[in-house]
C-alpha cells in the first residue's frame, strides 16, 4: 500500500516537472504568430502574457505585450486594434 503510493507520487511529480520544462515561449511558436491575428488567438498559442499595456486614441487602439521564457527569451508584440502589427522574439 505505502508502495504504491509512493509510486504514485513520483509519478506526479515527474509530470508535473516535465510539463514546466516545455515552455511556450519558443522560436516555433513565435513564428506562428502572424500579422492580423487577434489577441485571443496570440494567448492560445503563447499563453497570458507576463505584461501589457494600453492606449486608446479615440478611433484607434493599441497595445504591447510581453511573454518571457524561463531561459530568458523575450516574445514582445505590437496590436494596432486587437490585431497583430509588429512582433519580435529575443534570446
Amino acid at each position: 500500500m505505502i508502495k504504491n503510493i509512493f509510486l504514485r507520487s513520483l509519478a506526479l511529480s515527474a509530470l508535473l516537472l516535465l510539463s514546466a520544462c516545455f515552455s511556450k515561449i519558443t522560436l516555433d511558436n513565435y513564428n506562428k504568430v502572424n500579422e492580423g491575428m487577434s489577441l485571443t488567438e496570440v494567448i492560445n498559442i503563447l499563453g497570458e502574457p507576463n505584461d501589457s499595456s494600453n492606449i486608446n486614441l479615440g478611433i484607434a487602439s493599441a497595445s504591447s505585450s510581453t511573454w518571457k521564457g524561463e531561459n530568458g527569451e523575450t516574445i514582445t508584440i505590437q496590436f494596432v486594434n486587437n490585431q497583430v502589427k509588429l512582433k519580435n522574439f529575443n534570446k
